[in-house]
């Protein structure tokens, strides 16, 4: 017997609208062959999404980042697209009409969940190329949109023009927090990942009064996710929506109520050195008041310690620059003796990943070869 096809009867939303045009299923696939044959590379990501989207498969292959390991492609069941466009529209209040802006690459999970959610939600959602200062090419408010910190970081003068913002792909940075207080746009840190289609948590970072940053604000989950933690401390993820199976990560959190909790660092990240463990994330926070340029914090092996601390800064190399920062560093509060770094290295250029974040591993191996 020849096994059964599911098939996916998609439906879009009647107040959906795509680059001011009202489109339907059919409306949309005429648009994904115009920008097959006549559209700019960043178009044809989207009209492939698109296709993919209306086809009679209950699931489109997504690409991981790589960021936390080898880049892969994994299957994404439709409905759990779906279930995750509801859930951030409740979360964040954005019912139908609401105006979005898409400035993320359709390669990738994020650019495709803006879309869904557009579809889903009723949208009226518009498209600019997918480049590190989106903004600049806009020229009307948007309610919504979503981008990387690197996007964020380039689009600090233009950023009146979006109402809510989450930011996802990395970590903002403390410098960048203290940049976007007292805005009237409201940032949102992101937790999730391709494996949990997007955001499962997120943290307001800003303040319209500017006030200076206190203590880190946890994440709190969306709807119909709950989370515990295993023997390591790290996060284990149970989100029946947007996932068949429990999702045990490799992040190191504190539980603060069954809600919410704070984000302490990568399992596999930790050094230990002369016996002690180091979360390199938050050394890596400590130093965000002293260093501008993207940095990271990683270990070496050492005969003595096993491991030592050493930092990686994306600056050109100078002797000065090099003493004045071992200088801050070793005046700075709240750092321990072991969270000081043994080295430090300039880089002029870290080695990214496919979707622009810094890759540790590649960067390490490059140099120190």
């Amino acid at each position: 017997m020849l096994p059964q096809t599911t098939t996916y009867n998609f439906r879009v939303h009647p107040d959906f609208r795509f680059n001011q045009n009202k489109l339907d299923e059919n409306g949309l696939l005429a648009l994904a062959k115009f920008y097959l044959d006549e559209g700019e590379p960043f178009q044809e990501e989207i009209a492939l999404f698109i296709q993919d989207w209306l086809d009679d498969k209950d699931y489109v292959f997504v690409k991981t980042s790589g960021s936390t390991g080898t880049p892969k492609t994994i299957k994404v069941k439709k409905q759990f697209m779906v279930n995750s466009a509801l859930a951030t529209g409740k979360f964040f209040k954005l019912p139908e009409k609401t105006t979005a802006l898409l400035c993320l690459p359709a390669t990738y999970i994020a650019g495709k969940l803006m879309l869904v959610r557009a579809m889903v939600l009723g949208w009226h959602l518009d498209s600019v190329q997918p480049k590190s200062n989106p903004l600049d090419a806009v020229f009307k408010r948007y309610d919504f949109s979503a981008m990387t910190p690197f996007q964020l970081d380039n689009s600090l003068g233009r950023l009146h023009l979006i109402k809510k913002l989450i930011v996802g792909g990395g970590a903002i940075s403390v410098h960048l927090k203290r940049l976007i207080q007292g805005i009237d746009t409201k940032v949102y840190e992101t937790y999730g990942m391709t494996e949990t289609v997007t955001h499962i948590a997120a943290r307001k970072v800003n303040s319209k009064k500017n006030k200076p940053l206190g203590a880190e604000k946890p994440f709190k989950l969306l709807p119909k996710v709950t989370i515990k933690i295993d023997e390591r401390n790290c996060l284990v993820i149970n989100a029946p929506a947007v996932s068949e199976k429990e999702i045990v990560t490799n992040d190191i959190v504190e539980l603060i109520t069954y809600k919410k909790f704070l984000w302490k660092g990568r399992f596999d990240n930790v050094i230990n050195s002369g016996g002690i463990k180091i979360h390199p994330e938050e050394v890596e926070r400590k130093l965000q008041a002293l260093i501008l340029q993207r940095f990271f914090i990683a270990a070496l092996p050492d005969d003595a310690l096993g491991d030592k601390l050493v930092l990686f800064v994306e600056a050109h190399f100078s002797e000065e620059a090099l003493q004045d920062l071992k200088s801050s560093i070793h005046k700075l509060d709240g750092l321990s003796k072991f969270e000081k770094p043994k080295k430090i290295y300039f880089i002029e250029k870290f080695e990214e990943t496919h979707t622009g974040k810094v890759n540790r591993l590649k960067t390490l191996a490059a140099s120190t070869d």
